[in-house]
């Protein structure tokens, strides 16, 4: 996003899966392309446009079910340094829905987005999906990201080992609710009274636990409002194990030139990253830096935004 490009405060992308409308400049006719690009949300900066100096590029990727809007509790932070551009995936929020959702899908079109959207290297902070998806376009564009901070990426967790973990069932839960839609409200309760394994050690001698049981209301009726914008078949590849079909995370380690930051929960409250992951990609990554947040969860920028906030712009400004 060079100084040259007027600031738009949205991006439109077109609905229909086929064929999508790229805004061009002020005064130009949109230009047409055949990808299905997402839509994005460039944030204006607090004071205004045409502030100086001006900021460099920060783009956010969201994670699996969420939309551009998560990013939300940490815009006031992130404006003060950055010109922020947000992404809505395939299949979630305003942006178009596809014929499949692999994580190599969700990155090919991240990586088309920067190629389009960015004459300058560009920081790139995603959690979860977001983050993988952060990695492969490290990887495939590398004069075109100049750091990448990735959140609790869950690789094989949210892939072939999906079958043992408590996501397995709740991605499941979510995409019945996503289904049905309806009100918001209804859809929230549905979320509450989606049935998990019961954690080892719990109380009692109940074999499952509600979602609601593990969560508060404000956190479920987010989580609904997103669901509302989502397709149901974003869950279909997760379901079925199959998410992480032709994306390899231990090959693109090598290829990432730029600085990365690994921001990983506890897997004991619910980190979707593993040690073992985290071991590989600190052996195979020439400049890396790793951030542990005990008791905290996979979302991390959610649960502590200020802690989160303080490590990443240690991080950027290294």
């Amino acid at each position: 996003m060079g100084n040259e490009t007027p600031p738009l405060h949205s991006r439109g992308f077109g609905e229909a899966p086929a064929l999508h409308y790229v805004e061009g400049p002020t005064g130009e006719p949109p230009v047409r392309s055949a990808e299905p690009i997402p839509l994005s949300r460039e944030i204006p900066p607090a004071e205004g446009p045409g502030a100086n100096p001006p900021r460099p590029p920060l783009l956010l990727l969201h994670g699996v079910s969420r939309n551009c809007g998560d990013w939300d509790l940490l815009l006031p932070g992130l404006l003060r340094d950055w010109h922020v551009v947000a992404l809505d995936h395939r299949g979630h929020g305003k942006s178009a829905r596809a014929a499949r959702y692999l994580v190599a899908d969700y990155a090919r079109d991240a990586a088309a987005f920067v190629r389009g959207t960015f004459s300058q290297p560009v920081t790139i902070l995603g959690h979860s999906l977001g983050a993988m998806v952060a990695l492969s376009v490290a990887a495939e564009c590398p004069n075109l990201v100049a750091a990448i901070a990735l959140e609790d990426p869950p690789f094989h967790t949210m892939g072939s080992a999906i079958g043992d973990t408590i996501y397995l069932p709740q991605f499941a839960g979510m995409q019945e609710v996503a289904r049905r839609g309806g009100a918001h409200g209804a859809m929230t309760d549905a979320l509450a009274e989606i049935r998990l394994p019961a954690p080892q050690g719990s109380e009692g001698s109940a074999s499952t636990i509600r979602l609601g049981d593990l969560r508060d209301r404000a956190s479920l009726e987010n989580l609904a409002e997103c669901l509302s914008q989502v397709d149901p078949n974003v869950f279909s590849p997760l379901i079925a194990g199959r998410w992480l079909d032709t994306f390899d995370h231990e090959a693109l380690w090598p290829q990432v030139a730029c600085p990365t930051l690994l921001l990983q929960g506890d897997p004991a409250a619910g980190g979707a990253l593993t040690p073992g992951d985290v071991a590989i990609a600190q052996r195979l990554l020439a400049n890396s830096r790793h951030e542990f947040f005990p008791e905290v969860g996979h979302q991390i920028h959610r649960t502590r935004p200020a802690e989160f906030l303080e490590r990443f712009r240690r991080f950027s400004h290294r």
